[in-house]
């Protein structure tokens, strides 16, 4: 059975998450981690549960989700799995950073690629990835069939989706996602999102006011 661990990280209140299972293997998804507290915060808990982390995950490569991913790598020795459409996202964020002056971010690279169809196994755990661009080019999801959820970053929010208006985003493209990658799920699957709290499939569905 997974834990999924959510912390809230740096101004702009992105989600990371770390699941595990009873193996005590984890991955970590989309480290926001900008703060040294936070760094800290974040191995502590990976620490004190004896978790053995075995991949960095991005759903995509904005600045505030990316913001902890050269720590991660560093301080657990793992790769970082990504969709290879992020790669010019992810070599703009230490540009965005300086612009916006935003200090302490490292620069990452990328280790290995992810795309539709593909799957990541640790522990007892399969991470199923789906392609839901719109937000961001390469964006990607991770669903877990067996426990019922999808960690979807930026596409479908509590009341809300990710939004369109910046580089490479595409409205059309973000809807259609959210109606063939989450909305195809059912409704008692549960949506850790890249910011606010987490919801349901049948929730969206039903009351989400962009649908």
């Amino acid at each position: 059975m997974n834990t999924v661990k959510k912390f809230t990280f740096s101004p702009f209140s992105e989600n990371t998450y770390v699941i595990s299972d009873e193996t005590k293997e984890a991955v970590v998804i989309d480290p926001g981690c900008l703060a040294q507290a936070e760094k800290e915060t974040l191995n502590n808990y990976i620490e004190q549960e004896g978790l053995n982390v075995k991949a960095l995950l991005q759903t995509h490569a904005h600045l505030d989700h990316v913001f902890g991913s050269a720590y991660v790598k560093r301080k657990y020795g793992v790769k970082m799995y990504i969709n290879r459409l992020e790669l010019p996202i992810l070599a703009d964020v230490e540009k965005r950073c300086k612009i916006w002056e935003i200090p302490g971010y490292e620069p990452v690279e990328a280790d290995e690629f992810l795309d539709e169809g593909d799957s990541f196994s640790f522990g007892n755990t399969k991470l199923d990835v789906v392609f839901v661009p719109g937000h961001a080019p390469g964006h990607i999801a991770f669903i877990n069939h067996s426990e019922s959820y999808i960690v979807g970053g930026d596409c479908l929010f509590k009341g809300s989706v990710g939004r369109t208006d910046l580089p490479f985003c595409n409205t059309e493209d973000l809807m259609n996602s959210i109606r063939t990658k989450f909305f195809t799920l059912p409704d008692n699957f549960t949506v850790y999102s890249g910011h606010m709290e987490e919801t349901t499939i049948g929730e969206e569905k039903k009351s989400n006011p962009f649908f």
